[in-house]
């Protein structure tokens, strides 16, 4: 009779101990060690070694591709694109966001279209069939034959329906809420989602059916479970923005099959989730003219945006001042806010600062470094920016501006929309004109630049 011994791992990073401990020595968390049963091995490394088979290798010469024309498409041309040209049949998407941003209404609107072709199977392990056929008569996929769906948490009996070869597709919605008959711990832990996945990714490639996990975060915005989640699948999808309104963007922080600088913007309707065809100009439809505003040229992926970036400054009450940012890196900020003090005139340090990115758009581009700073300028001197005016580059420690990648998109797209000057790094990549003017450091750019 196999021999049970007892062990105890740790929820946040996996690392397994022979006993209990109130804190993890590998992630330093407390209270995360639960008790497991598990199997005694029988046989050591050498025997393992011993008992495999040798594999059938072949040349790669020899081997055709089989991905061809066979993805299978959203139905939504820019997410088509952040995955790479579609679902790549056999393997396995990780879509995670936020609770209620929109993670269910984006899959079902994918399932239905793929349904118009291929049979597909969307598994709820935390709704009920109630609640799924409501919201897909709100988003109108409620009339394809082809879309299936079933309520279960069990990972076994989902992979066995994967292993039968009947569906194109399986929407597993979430992770978190599956578990094996042959684990003892609860859902949600680090072996029941580690175990889960595994069982499901091996049945996917069998049967050479594409899954779909949902994935939860954490409230710092990770993906919850063990980071060996992200390993194992093929692409993992973010999903972010608000909640509540704006823009939501999903980009491809991992991807096999495609790049992962691509994103896909989209904006939450009653009938569902629509990508927005001209970001740019409704992110700037109301913006006033006012000190603290500055419109940046960024990139969300290789798609040129302009954002506006508010800044507010005000006398400090207290001894230490604040500094607050929405959709910018707060240690950033703090970092141009030094540079600022540091390089040119201004006295920052009995202020508060306050940074904005409208429409809820979440800024990766250090392009942004010179909108936030003469943002933060304008509202500290009270003078604004012409209004015509786009700006974009990276600032160094030492005050210095320097050049940044896709420099002729983000131009394009200011002249598109009607602006009449770009304010951007010397040597920027793109030829020299009168749209243009260069600047090579924020002291210039600031003296120069912000009006009475």
């Amino acid at each position: 009779m196999v021999k049970l011994r007892t062990q105890y791992t740790c929820q946040q990073c996996g690392t397994v101990y022979g006993k209990w401990a109130g804190r993890c020595e590998n992630c330093g968390e407390w209270n995360t060690l639960v008790e497991q049963a598990t199997e005694k091995a029988q046989s050591s490394v050498a025997k393992a070694g011993s008992s495999g088979k040798s594999l059938e290798v072949q040349s790669i010469r020899s081997m055709s591709s089989e991905q061809g024309d066979d993805r299978l498409k959203t139905g939504v041309a820019d997410l088509d694109i952040v995955l790479g040209g579609g679902v790549v049949p056999g393997s396995v998407v990780l879509l995670a966001g936020q609770p209620g941003i929109g993670k269910s209404t984006l899959l079902l609107q994918v399932t239905a279209h793929i349904a118009q072709s291929f049979p597909v199977l969307y598994v709820s392990g935390e709704e009920s069939a109630n609640q799924v056929v409501l919201r897909a008569e709100r988003l109108g996929a409620q009339t394809h034959e082809q879309l299936s769906f079933a309520s279960s948490t069990s990972a076994n009996d989902i992979a066995a329906t994967i292993l039968k070869g009947e569906h194109k597709l399986v929407v597993v919605d979430s992770i978190q809420t599956m578990s094996l008959d042959e684990m003892t711990s609860a859902p949600g832990t680090v072996s029941q989602i580690t175990n889960s996945s595994n069982v499901l990714i091996r049945a996917a490639k069998a049967a050479g059916a594409a899954v779909i996990l949902v994935g939860h975060v954490t409230k710092e915005g990770s993906i919850a479970g063990p980071k060996v989640l992200e390993h194992l699948v093929d692409v993992v999808l973010q999903f972010e923005g608000d909640r509540y309104g704006g823009f939501k963007v999903v980009r491809a922080v991992k991807n096999r099959f495609g790049a992962t600088s691509e994103a896909a913007i989209f904006e939450m309707y009653k009938e569902g989730l629509r990508v927005v065809e001209n970001p740019s100009a409704a992110l700037l439809a109301e913006r006033q003219s006012a000190d603290g505003s500055v419109v940046l040229a960024t990139l969300e992926g290789t798609r040129p945006l302009l954002v506006e970036i508010q800044a507010l400054v005000n006398p400090t009450s207290f001894g230490y001042p604040k500094r607050t940012a929405s959709g910018f890196d707060l240690n950033r900020l703090n970092l141009l806010i030094a540079v600022l003090e540091r390089r040119t005139k201004l006295n920052l340090s009995d202020k508060d600062i306050y940074i904005n990115v409208v429409g809820g758009i979440r800024l990766n581009d250090q392009a942004a470094d010179l909108a936030v700073c003469m943002a933060i300028a304008s509202a500290a001197a009270q003078r604004q920016v012409d209004d015509g005016i786009v700006v974009f580059g990276e600032v160094g420690l030492g005050g210095e501006i320097r050049s940044v990648i896709g420099s002729d998109k983000r131009i394009a797209e200011a002249k598109k929309l009607g602006f009449t000057k770009a304010i951007a790094p010397k040597q920027s990549g793109v030829s020299r004109s009168t749209f243009i003017t260069e600047v090579g450091d924020v002291r210039s750019a600031l003296i120069d630049y912000l009006q009475k």
